[in-house]
């Protein structure tokens, strides 16, 4: 009997070593496991308990290669993966080694005949060799994902490449399945499944990629599987979406009854089945905007993609370094994709830079491709979206279109808000969200305890055309910039909320844009940036503070002058107007336009604000006697109503009014009732238009005591 039949069963509780068929099985079941992982498992068995060092594992399981420590954490993970519920019986002695705990328990038995249900058709000769197509072209920028790619390949059963189309998806599992093709004795094997429009036909297509002799009507997972038995290969699926389930299907079936298959997929959809790793592929590295050197432009994947593909068309972008800041702004806008960049590469080559970065608002029709092989669907840019989208369903493709209307990250909730027109419930909306991350049409962000999603601009611009043509993009233009009104309102005075201010900004200026716009709406627009003032206030965002206070204000009709929206945005530009251009007489005009409305309209809370800023602006322009008769009667003011924040924010115009003309004891004991009030005030905001009294009141506090004692000490009599 061969050395092989005899091997041994390792046994404890739930799980079974199978060395002979190199199975783990729990609870009598198979789990997928890759053969590097599994021969982890194997070494560890061995071992009965002991600890097993790093070097150890590495010189058994990689013997002559040089490997690193993260390729052993790579497989130990998907060991831990496939023992599931039993993953506790793989321990990691910290910086030593791992060892497999249980009592295991050895038995002996003929395994020298296939595992049950596995009788082997006739197929043609021994599979050996490769179908796999050489490199054209080199692979830029992947090569810390190959590594990565590599190891799992080795460590798992199944691993899918999933991400939106033109990602590179197919390059990347190609230059993988080449670089590790010979660790697996039958061969590797591409499955092109593009051009495939029946799903029936998927386990025929795997059948004639490996020269399998099935009769035609017993083509199926069962059959390819009996077929392939044991036999060690790497079976690379491309371009699974449109057929998922089947694909899905015979991964699943090869898995299950081929323990030496491996299978490498790409899709825009990953199989969910078991033993899958999703291995989402990432856009390439693109330059920041401000980086600007050569060094560091060329030193990101993107802009080098971009040099290379144009180079190779005989455009020399390189000698001309004044190109560089264009071509990493052109990949920033593309999203980092490499089939967009590849486009824009070649249209460079015949059109220029700058004919290609103008020209990318019609990204569409600018952006085609200029091979001829290439697939119909990467022909065009978009071409390759609109194979994306055909793929949804209707309620998914009605989403999509109307998310486009969102030009930043958003939340589930302004999803809803914006999105949905009653039409579905809320979960429904939370669910066809899912499918769009599962399909790499969205891309979903939940690092900092936030939950956000967001389009990559080339699908947003895409999905906007869509929108347009469903005539919708009027409607859900209005609905996005009244949710973030609404918003705004909401948090303006809520200072933890108020962190979250950067994720709306994006939103939020495209709303503004719109509602100023050709075909915008003007009432929702005034009411949106008197909203967000206090958001680009307080991120420093000056210049937009400025601009759309000034043009809500200038859109204001006879109906709503007068009323709060202006109010507060004449105090909105007088502070934007004093922080950027100083004691100007156009914001000391705005701040008293917007105390006569507070005023008119007996508002003494928003009348001590206005007084308050007053008072600043003319103790700036070194006003004094005028910056303290608007101290005196902010004061009288915050008598009227009974407004801790109020009094608190009189008293602190008062005292500080008082220091500059020399009152020090005046202005003491003024600053000392303020900082009383805001100390009774616990989570109120302390800010008022862009100044935060309780820092200007602390500050002036310890300069008047400093300057009160001083002068006590130079009036002292002279005891001596």
């Amino acid at each position: 009997m061969r050395a092989e039949s005899i091997r041994p069963i390792y046994a404890s509780g739930e799980c079974e070593i199978d060395l002979a068929r190199r199975e783990l099985r729990v609870l009598g079941s198979p789990v997928p496991i890759g053969g590097r992982a599994f021969e982890i498992i194997e070494v560890l068995a061995l071992s009965a308990g002991e600890l097993v060092t790093k070097d150890e594992l590495m010189n058994s399981v990689w013997p002559g290669a040089i490997v690193m420590e993260n390729t052993l954490q790579v497989h130990a993970a998907a060991v831990r993966k496939a023992l599931g519920p039993n993953r506790g019986l793989l321990k990691t002695e910290s910086r030593r080694g791992y060892r497999l705990l249980g009592d295991w328990t050895v038995r002996h038995r003929d395994a020298a005949r296939p595992p049950a249900g596995l009788r082997q058709l006739r197929a043609t000769d021994e599979l050996a060799g490769t179908n796999l197509p050489a490199a054209i072209t080199p692979l830029i920028g992947r090569s810390a994902a190959v590594q990565t790619l590599q190891d799992l390949v080795s460590a798992y059963r199944v691993v899918t490449l999933t991400g939106p189309g033109g990602i590179g998806k197919t390059a990347l599992a190609l230059e993988v399945a080449r670089s590790v093709v010979e660790e697996f004795a039958n061969g590797g094997w591409l499955v092109e499944l593009a051009s495939m429009s029946d799903p029936d036909l998927v386990s025929s297509a795997v059948a004639g990629a490996l020269r399998l002799r099935l009769e035609a009507n017993i083509i199926s997972p069962e059959a390819v599987a009996q077929a392939i038995a044991e036999k060690k290969l790497l079976l690379v699926l491309d371009n699974c979406e449109h057929v998922i389930d089947a694909a899905a299907t015979l991964a699943e079936t090869l898995i299950r009854l081929c323990p030496r298959a491996t299978i490498l997929a790409t899709s825009r959809e990953v199989f969910r089945i078991g033993g899958e790793y999703a291995y989402r592929v990432a856009p390439l590295e693109v330059p920041t905007g401000e980086q600007v050197y050569a060094d560091q432009l060329l030193g990101h994947s993107a802009p080098a993609l971009f040099v290379a593909r144009a180079k190779e068309l005989g455009a020399d972008f390189l000698s001309h370094a004044e190109n560089l800041p264009t071509i990493a702004a052109i990949c920033r806008h593309l999203d980092g994709i490499p089939l967009a960049i590849e486009f824009a590469a070649a249209r460079a080559a015949t059109l220029g830079i700058e004919q290609v970065a103008a020209g990318l608002r019609d990204r569409f029709a600018l952006l085609t491709s200029g091979r001829r092989m290439t697939l119909p669907r990467h022909r065009t840019l978009r071409a390759t979206l609109d194979w994306s989208y055909n793929l949804l369903t209707d309620p998914e493709r009605l989403l999509l279109r109307r998310l486009a209307i969102f030009a930043g990250i958003f939340s589930l909730e302004a999803a809803n808000a914006v999105a949905n027109n009653g039409e579905v419930s809320e979960a429904e909306i939370t669910d066809h969200i899912a499918n769009l991350v599962a399909k790499s049409l969205l891309t979903s962000d939940f690092t900092g305890g936030g939950g956000y999603f967001r389009l990559l601009e080339t699908t947003r611009v895409y999905a906007l055309s869509r929108l347009i043509e469903s005539d919708e993009l009027q409607e859900f233009s209005r609905r996005h910039a009244e949710y973030y009104r609404g918003l705004l309102e909401k948090i303006e005075y809520d200072s933890e909320k108020r962190s979250t201010f950067g994720a709306h900004v994006d939103n939020v200026r495209a709303a503004l844009e719109w509602c100023f716009g050709a075909n915008g709406n003007l009432v929702v627009g005034v009411g949106l940036a008197a909203a967000a003032a206090p958001m680009f206030l307080t991120m420093s965002l000056l210049l937009d503070y400025y601009r759309w206070s000034k043009q809500a204000i200038s859109a204001l009709d006879d109906a709503t002058r007068g009323g709060a929206e202006e109010m507060h945005l004449q105090a909105s530009l007088g502070a934007s107007s004093m922080h950027m251009y100083g004691q100007s007489g156009s914001a000391r005009a705005a701040f008293e336009r917007g105390l006569a409305i507070a005023e008119a309209r007996g508002d003494f809370l928003y009348q001590v604000e206005l007084i308050s800023t007053l008072t600043m602006f003319h103790t700036r322009a070194g006003n004094f006697k005028t910056a303290l008769h608007y101290a005196k009667l902010g004061q009288a003011r915050a008598g009227t109503v009974a407004d801790a924040t109020a009094i608190a924010l009189a008293h602190s115009s008062l005292g500080r009014s008082l220091h500059v003309i020399g009152d020090h004891s005046g202005a003491r004991a003024a600053l000392e009732a303020s900082l009383q009030y805001w100390s009774n005030l616990p989570g109120t905001s302390d800010v008022n238009l862009g100044f935060d009294h309780h820092i200007l009141v602390s500050i002036g506090n310890a300069v008047v005591t400093r300057l009160s004692c001083s002068s006590r000490r130079t009036h002292a009599p002279d005891n001596q």
